[in-house]
C-alpha cells in the first residue's frame, strides 16, 4: 500500500468522532445540570466532574489489554466499540430523564454507568487506527483521526448553541438525543463499512514494517541519564500544570459564562467552537514554526499565549467582543503545547519503551484533570471571578518548571504532507 486510503481512515475515525462527541456534552452540561437541577456547590460539583478521569486511570489500560488479546470474527477492537457506544447511548438518554425530575439517586447511577460504558471502548477505538494502518502512514492517519475528533465536538456546541432554550434551568433533552444519534450511526456506519478481522490480515500481508515479535525480544533500554531523567521529571511536571490551568478553565466554563458574563442558553458554545476553530487551523502554522525554531521555543510560546488570555479573561466583566480574542489565544496556545510536548517526552524514551513513555504522558494529564477540578471547585465557592486568576498562576509555574528542561526539544523534520500537521495527541 504506497498510499495511504483516506476515506477509510475517515470511517475509522467515526468511533472517535462520537467519542468526542458525547465528551463535549459531559464537560458543558453535566456541570450546568448538577448546579441547577441539584443544586449542588462548586466543590462538589467539579469532584463529580474528575470521576471520568479516575475511572479512566484504571480503565483505559484495562480494555487496552483486554482488547489485545480479544480474538472474534468481528476482529479484536469493533466488539468493544460497538457494545460500549450501545450501553453509552441508553445509560446517557437517563441523564436528562434524572435532571428534568430533580432524581439524584438515578443522575448518579446513570453517570457512573455511563462513565464505565465510555471506558471500556475508548482505547479499543484510538488502537483501531494503527491496527488497520500501515506504520509508515500512521502519521498522516492519527492527523486525520484527530480532525474527526474536532469535527465532534464542534458537532455537540452546535447542538448547545441552537437546542438550548434560553431561560432559567432548561431541558437538556434534545441535546443529549442529538449526541445519541451521532454515536449510534456513526458506530453503525463504521460497522457496516470496515472489516476490521479482514482489513487487519490484509495490513499484515502488506507492510513490510509490520512487526509481531513478543515483548521479550526486544531491546531493553538502558537507564536514563541523571541529566535526562531531571528534564524528564521538570516536562512531567510542566505537563501536569498546564492541565491543572486548561482542565478548571474548560471543566468551570459553562457556569462561569452564565454567572459572570450573563450568558444564557447555549450561547457560551460559541467561544468554545472559536477556540476549538482556532487551534484547528493553527495546527499548520504550528507545525512549521517548530520546525524552524523548536518544539521548546514553540511550547513557552503558547503558554505565554494562554497566560495572556487567562489574565485577560479576569478584567471581563460582561458580554464583550473581547471574549471571543480571549479564545482565540487559548485554542491557539492550547495547540502550540499539545504538538509539541508528548514528542518531546517520547524523544526522551529509547525506541523499545515508547509505551512506558506515552504511559507517564497520560499518568500526568489525567492526575492534573483529577486534581484541578477538585481545588479550583473550593475557589470557586469562594468567587467564580478566581477561575481565570487560578489558570494563568498555573500557567506561570508551567513556565517555570518547562523553562529548565534541557533534553528532549528537537526541531522536528518538515512535514512531508500538510494534513500530518494535525497529528497532535490527545
Amino acid at each position: 500500500m504506497k498510499k495511504l486510503n483516506y476515506g477509510r481512515t475517515i470511517l475509522i475515525g467515526l468511533a472517535f468522532f462520537s467519542i468526542c462527541a458525547f465528551w463535549q456534552v459531559f464537560d458543558n452540561i453535566i456541570p450546568l445540570m448538577l448546579k441547577e437541577s441539584f443544586g449542588l456547590r462548586d466543590a462538589a460539583t467539579n469532584s463529580i466532574m474528575a470521576l471520568d478521569n479516575i475511572l479512566a486511570l484504571f480503565l483505559l489500560p484495562f480494555f487496552g489489554s483486554l482488547s489485545d488479546r480479544t480474538n472474534t470474527r468481528y476482529g479484536k477492537r469493533t466488539p468493544y466499540i460497538i457494545l460500549g457506544t450501545v450501553f453509552a447511548v441508553i445509560l446517557m438518554m437517563f441523564l436528562p430523564v434524572a435532571s428534568n425530575k430533580n432524581s439524584l439517586i438515578m443522575f448518579f447511577i446513570a453517570l457512573g454507568l455511563v462513565l464505565l460504558a465510555m471506558g471500556s471502548y475508548r482505547s479499543p477505538a484510538v488502537a483501531l487506527m494503527p491496527d488497520l494502518t500501515p506504520k509508515r502512514h500512521r502519521s498522516k492517519a492519527n492527523a486525520i483521526i484527530n480532525l474527526m475528533g474536532a469535527l465532534g465536538g464542534i458537532y455537540t456546541l452546535v447542538c448547545i448553541r441552537l437546542l438550548v432554550p434560553d431561560k432559567e434551568n432548561p431541558s437538556y433533552t434534545l441535546v443529549f438525543l442529538a449526541v445519541a444519534i451521532l454515536m449510534i450511526v456513526s458506530v453503525a456506519v463504521l460497522k457496516i463499512t470496515i472489516n476490521e478481522k479482514k482489513l487487519s490480515m490484509q495490513i499484515k500481508s502488506e507492510d513490510p514494517d509490520y512487526e509481531d515479535e513478543p515483548e521479550t525480544k526486544r531491546n531493553k533500554a538502558a537507564p536514563l541519564p541523571k541529566e535526562v531523567r531531571k528534564s524528564l521529571i521538570l516536562i512531567l511536571s510542566s505537563i501536569f500544570l498546564w492541565f491543572c490551568a486548561y482542565n478548571a478553565v474548560i471543566t468551570a466554563y459553562s457556569r462561569y459564562a452564565k454567572e459572570v458574563w450573563g450568558i444564557t442558553g447555549g450561547a457560551f458554545a460559541d467561544s468554545l467552537m472559536i477556540a476549538t476553530g482556532a487551534a484547528v487551523v493553527s495546527y499548520i502554522p504550528i507545525g512549521f514554526i517548530a520546525t524552524r525554531f523548536g518544539r521548546k521555543r514553540t511550547i513557552l510560546a503558547g503558554i505565554c499565549m494562554m497566560f495572556v488570555a487567562f489574565s485577560t479573561g479576569f478584567f471581563i466583566t460582561k458580554v464583550s467582543p473581547v471574549i471571543y480574542i480571549v479564545f482565540v489565544l487559548t485554542g491557539i496556545g492550547w495547540a502550540a503545547i499539545n504538538v509539541n510536548s508528548y514528542p518531546m517526552v517520547v524523544e526522551m524514551s529509547k525506541g523499545s519503551n515508547i509505551g512506558k513513555y506515552t504511559g507517564y504522558y497520560y499518568t500526568f494529564s489525567m492526575a492534573a484533570q483529577i486534581f484541578t477540578p477538585i481545588l479550583s471547585g473550593f475557589f470557586l465557592e469562594v468567587s467564580y471571578r478566581t477561575l481565570f486568576p487560578y489558570a494563568a498562576v498555573f500557567m506561570v509555574l508551567a513556565f517555570i518548571t518547562f523553562t529548565f528542561v534541557k533534553h528532549g526539544d528537537s526541531k522536528p523534520a518538515k512535514k512531508k504532507d500538510l494534513i500530518e500537521n494535525f497529528d497532535v495527541e490527545d
